[in-house]
């Protein structure tokens, strides 16, 4: 028996613990609590960094020049209508998070139990993240500005706290949403980057009825807006790879008959292309603009910088196919699907050094809905983390064959401002 099937009936009790108390980002204090508990299980001598109040990393030094790193996600999301949902708070377990950190807690005690170090080409670091979902945003701006933290994505702050600073590689894995009959993994599936942009448009209250002419109709504005956006959907680069989705925000507080004043209006914008990303931001701001003056209006913007898009490295997904095809428990493997528009801060390691993400099933339901649910535990507690143990340990051996690149934090940070995010 190996270790992982012993280690099995501990992962399934904590993997309970973790689905019966989510927790949003930044906020995963029961979490980080369960998870440095359990690497203290495994070994007393494992030294374990904290950052971010709640975020966890464990470095094995193995006395390489380089360091894979393997990244793990702390929270949840805001999904009050899931049956295992946190009655107070909304939070629910209903991306498979969770599963991040116990197949991590399934290769360290590997590590340990096995003295198996010694078998990798470089050092390991894992890597406990908060605050991957980009949700709870009101509370996210609350503790910016009081200088809790300074981005609203766990890497995003992990990086500049200097968190990455000393990895070469990473290797992160990830639920994927969808049913399937036989045990699949996914590889070569990169993801796109977002960006968030709220439009003010301000008119003139006046009686829609008495005096409709003395009034200057916001919502006009931003009908006439949104119909512009619509039409630039026509002369898109790529639009296989651009969703963006203007939606009306903020209560209706306007009487019926009264010419509204203002309205809030949110887009997001996802993309791959960063360059064209912020030509088309600043398009949109064009549009505000433009509709605000030919009604007679004005209007003032904001922009949410998101997340980078993943660029999932080829070169370590190759070495994590060469696995799979020597391995006998895993039956299915999806390879061509190319990109999705979902999105994951994991794109911003992705941006300063070669990056993998290893999507894996055993789930029923709608990923992010109430129905979501483990229904293989075997497979996402038992078999999938020693195949991801057998990947880390192909890639550490198999530098060579990885084209590396590196940039640097600050390169990073300057990116983000240039996208617009706040310094």
């Amino acid at each position: 028996m190996s270790s992982f099937q012993e280690y099995y009936s501990e992962l399934q009790e904590l993997a309970g613990y973790l689905l019966h108390n989510p927790e949003l980002g930044y906020k995963e204090y029961k979490t980080s609590k369960a998870v440095e508990a359990e690497i203290a299980k495994i070994s007393t001598n494992i030294k374990i960094e904290h950052y971010c109040k709640t975020g966890l990393k464990v470095m094995f030094d193995n006395h390489c020049p380089k360091t894979i790193g393997i990244i793990a996600e702390l929270d949840s999301l805001y999904q009050p209508g899931h049956k295992d949902a946190d009655p107070e708070t909304g939070a629910a377990q209903a991306c498979g998070h969770y599963t991040q950190v116990t197949t991590a807690l399934a290769l360290i005690n590997e590590l340990m139990k096995n003295d198996r170090l010694n078998e990798f080409g470089t050092n390991l670091a894992f890597i406990f993240t908060p605050a991957e979902e980009f949700v709870d945003l009101n509370w996210r701006k609350k503790h910016k500005l009081a200088g809790d933290f300074t981005y609203f994505g766990g890497k995003q702050e992990a990086i500049k706290l200097g968190v990455f600073d000393d990895i070469d590689y990473c290797v992160s894995v990830h639920a994927i949403g969808e049913d399937f009959e036989r045990r699949t993994i996914e590889i070569n599936c990169d993801l796109a980057g977002f960006n968030f942009q709220y439009f003010d448009f301000f008119g003139k209250a006046s009686h829609a009825a008495f005096a409709p002419e003395e009034g200057v109709n916001a919502q006009s504005i931003a009908t006439l807006f949104t119909t512009a956006l619509a039409f630039k959907r026509q002369q898109l680069k790529n639009p296989n790879q651009i969703r963006f989705n203007p939606v009306m925000i903020g209560d209706n507080t306007e009487s019926i008959n009264v010419i509204p004043d203002h309205v809030s209006m949110g887009t997001d914008i996802r993309y791959f292309d960063v360059e064209y990303a912020q030509q088309l931001m600043k398009q949109f701001n064009q549009a505000a603009e433009g509709c605000s003056l030919a009604l007679g209006g004005n209007f003032k913007s904001e922009t949410q910088v998101g997340y980078l898009p993943l660029r999932s490295n080829r070169d370590m997904n190759a070495l994590v196919k060469n696995v799979f095809l020597r391995n006998d428990k895993i039956s299915e493997l999806i390879e061509n699907r190319g990109y999705t528009m979902a999105a994951g801060d994991i794109g911003d390691v992705s941006y300063l050094m070669p990056t993998i993400q290893i999507g894996y099933g055993g789930w029923n339901g709608t990923i992010h809905g109430s129905d979501f649910k483990l229904v293989d535990p075997i497979f996402v507690l038992d078999i999938f983390p020693e195949f991801v143990f057998n990947s880390i340990l192909e890639i550490s051996n198999n530098l060579n064959k990885i084209r590396f690149y590196h940039r640097t934090r600050q390169e990073y940070l300057e990116q983000l401002n240039k996208m617009g995010a706040e310094k």
